[in-house]
Order: C-alpha cells, then structure tokens, then sequence
C-alpha cells in the first residue's frame, strides 16, 4: 500500500507539471497571436484551454481521492493541499491566455494596442512567458532559488502593467476609447497571469518548508481577483 500511495503522490506532481507546460504553451501562443494579429493562433489557443481545465480538474478529483483513502499526515499532506490550491492558479492562468488570444481574435485583422505601447506589451509577454517556464520548472524540481526568479519578473511585470496606465493616463495620448480598454485588460491580464505564478511560488514554499504564513498572504491576493 505504501508502494502505491507514493506512485500516487509523484503522479500528482507528474499531473501539476503537466498542466504547467499547457499553461506555458498557451501563453506563448496567445501573446505571439497578440503581438502578430494571428487569428488562427489566437483561436487554438480558446480551443485549446479546455485540456487546461480537464487536467486540472482530474488532478483534483485524484487529489481528493488520495485524501479519502490515504489520510497523508505531513509533508504528503502538504503536497496534497498544495496540488489543490495550485492547480486552480494553473487553471486561472490558462483562463488570462485565453483571455488574450480572445482580444487578438475580436480585434482581427487589427492589432489590439496602439503602435506606441507595443515594446512594452511585447516586453510584458517576454515576462509573461519566461515566468511560465521558470514555474514549470519549479514545480518539476521543487527549488526554492526559482522562487526569487518567478518573484524578480513579477516586479519587473508590476512596474510594466504601471506604465502602461500612466500612458493611458496622460494627456497626449492619442487614441480612441476602444484602444485606451484594450490596452487596459490586457495589462491587467498579464499583470494577474504574473500574480497567479506568485501565488504558486507561495504554495511550493508551504509545501517545501511548512510554513503557512506564505500561503496564508497568497489567499488574500486570490480573493482580490
């Protein structure tokens, strides 16, 4: 039984990686069909989203599963717990890929943002899709020190999504209201996406070291959403 119950607890990390690596294609996909105006990328990307869902949901019956029958104490339960949490983080952040392959789609064949804010929207998409990989990576390798990377992009994705509103704020900028709420929910998306990954690093943590008081700051931010 003791063989069978760690086969599952690694199949619940397996299934968490997983997930991760969607999340990681999707986001690549969607700020590349944002960036270029790529209608047929844009809309894999919405088809593709329920893979996203489907897994996650399938990681939380497991997780479930393994609670009922197994009673994990320690750090099993921890990762139990944590799966659970992380995988609703996975599958917000699959939600925002979606979310803005859907703005390149309705916006087809135009660009979404205006010609003066597109280095920052593909700087904030280079942030976007570097914190993916580094939280799949994470979740692979359970090291805390990609903790600090996911952390430093994020404050670096903070600033952007800023900047972005002091744009749209200033007097001089030029464009119509369609633009000014385009440019707005795409960089609250890639500010949430960056958030959701932080909110995951919190969990690893909990899990590695046991310590609620990260996961117990991340809930707040899920709350705000």
């Amino acid at each position: 039984m003791r063989e069978v119950f760690q086969q599952e607890l690694h199949e619940v990390q397996d299934r968490l990686v997983r997930i991760s690596e969607l999340v990681e294609v999707a986001i690549k996909n969607a700020t590349t069909a944002f960036r270029k105006s790529d209608a047929a990328l844009a809309e894999s990307v919405i088809d593709n989203d329920s893979e996203i869902d489907s897994l996650a949901d399938s990681l939380d019956e497991l997780a479930i599963a393994i609670l009922a029958r197994q009673a994990p104490v320690a750090r099993d339960l921890r990762l139990i717990v944590s799966a659970l949490r992380m995988s609703t983080s996975l599958e917000r952040m699959g939600d925002i890929a979606e979310h803005i392959a859907q703005l390149a789609r309705y916006r087809f064949p135009e660009k979404v943002i205006p010609k003066g804010m597109r280095d920052t929207f593909d700087e904030m998409a280079e942030l976007d899709v570097k914190m993916a990989s580094l939280l799949t990576k994470l979740l692979r390798d359970m090291e805390p020190a990609v903790v600090t990377q996911i952390r430093e992009l994020d404050d670096k994705l903070d600033a952007l999504h800023a900047s972005v509103f002091d744009m749209v704020l200033d007097e001089s900028f030029k464009a119509d209201r369609t633009a000014v709420v385009d440019a707005t929910l795409a960089s609250r998306y890639h500010e949430r996406f960056g958030d959701h990954a932080v909110s995951i690093t919190k969990k690893v943590l909990y899990f590695i070291s046991g310590d609620f008081s990260e996961t117990a700051h991340s809930s707040s931010e899920s709350a705000s959403e």
